[in-house]
């Protein structure tokens, strides 16, 4: 940092030093030579430009008012040139003026535009003679205004960049948000909807049947054990970000639930006092992790949907997989839907979301047989095709 300051204002200084051998180490040199040395030189500001922008117009000011001073009268006598040339030198002022324009605030900016455009037409004024001193000033207004121009429209361009890159943060946050919303829901309701019942379960039998209420003591155990494991791995998932900052290794994971896992989850329903009888057709083959855990979660949510509100001891999950999509299906003979029922949370909300995102499609709704189905439809990739060799 002391490094490129040094260098920066080196810069600054040899600007000054070149706006002095232009002005007097070339007296005889035409305006116009004067006029592009001077905006040539001030390519040794980009350093003072950067860090201090209005420090560097002021320089900008001094070296371009000593450039025109500084030419030999003969010069300013000349009315035949038309533009006379030395006036070249301003158009340094308006670079820098632009870089303020785009980078400083509006008041700073305005503050600058003012004293820039007033020292220009003061100089104009003294040193330009006869018709030059009309078209030296339109040519001068010409540029300050082009140079705020497009330093305006520079700023809005920075602004709008600005403005949708947070938005897309925004929006980021707000989709992890609902990511991991509808994780826990998925995964901590379906588990404290057996704790519950088998909790009941047990208080009812405890005095009378030892046996059964160890039974239910059990099943609490495990799927309290299951569900302090599912939320460790999302904790540890959120955690691992800083994990990496801080250089440290993340802790193993263990890995997602998926279709595979749907018999254990039916074996933990059926604890809660609903049988499941899980069915599958198709091709089975592995699919892709978010397909796989969205699937699974949908079954979870829906079985918990049945332990809680049908009303029945049997379900049915039906899983096809397709050639071009993935069948899930969750069918009970229960009551239906009620005034309580699982539609007034963010069960139902949840797994249209998965489906939503994957580009599929959700029914939820009663069954025409009687009880509550919930289909889902989620499309699968197209298969990498292994090339025959012809025969």
């Amino acid at each position: 940092m002391t490094r490129t300051k040094a260098v920066a204002w080196a810069g600054g200084a040899s600007y000054l030093l070149m706006a002095g051998l232009l002005v007097g180490g070339a007296p005889r040199a035409s305006g116009t030579a004067h006029g592009v040395g001077s905006l040539l030189a001030v390519s040794l500001l980009v350093g003072v430009v950067r860090r201090t922008p209005l420090l560097a117009l002021a320089m900008t000011i001094i070296g371009s008012t000593a450039v025109v001073v500084g030419t030999p009268s003969s010069v300013h006598a000349d009315l035949s040139a038309g533009y006379q040339g030395q006036f070249l030198s301003f158009l340094a002022v308006d670079l820098v003026l632009g870089f303020i324009v785009v980078t400083c605030t509006r008041r700073a900016s305005l503050v600058a535009v003012t004293v820039s455009c007033s020292v220009q037409l003061l100089v104009i004024a003294v040193f330009a003679h006869g018709d030059n001193l009309i078209v030296n000033v339109v040519i001068a207004l010409l540029a300050t205004a082009a140079s705020c121009t497009v330093g305006l429209l520079s700023r809005e361009r920075r602004e709008h960049v600005a403005a949708l890159r947070s938005q897309e943060v925004a929006e980021a946050v707000t989709a992890e948000r609902l990511r991991i919303a509808r994780e826990l829901h998925d995964m901590v309701a379906h588990s404290i909807g057996i704790i519950a019942i088998q909790a009941g379960v047990g208080s009812r039998v405890i005095q009378t049947q030892p046996a059964e209420a160890r039974e239910a003591l059990r099943a609490i155990e495990a799927t309290s054990r299951e569900t302090l494991s599912g939320l460790r791995r999302t904790l540890v998932s959120l955690r691992q970000a800083d994990q990496g900052a801080t250089g440290s290794e993340p802790s193993p994971l263990a890995p997602s639930p998926g279709l595979a896992d749907v018999e254990r989850l039916a074996a933990a329903t059926a604890d809660a006092g609903v049988r499941v009888d899980v069915r599958r057709t198709g091709k089975q083959r592995p699919l892709p992790a978010d397909i796989d855990l969205s699937a699974y979660r949908i079954v979870q949510e829906a079985l918990t949907n049945v332990v809680r509100h049908a009303g029945t001891g049997r379900c049915r999950v039906a899983i096809d997989h397709g050639d071009e999509e993935l069948s899930v299906e969750v069918v009970d003979d229960g009551r239906g839907a009620t005034g309580d029922s699982s539609a007034r949370g963010f069960g139902i909300i949840g797994m249209r979301e998965r489906v939503a995102l994957l580009g599929g499609h959700l029914s939820a709704g009663p069954w025409a047989e009687g009880g509550f189905r919930v289909a889902a439809r989620l499309p699968l990739p197209a298969p990498v095709g292994v090339p025959v060799e012809a025969r």
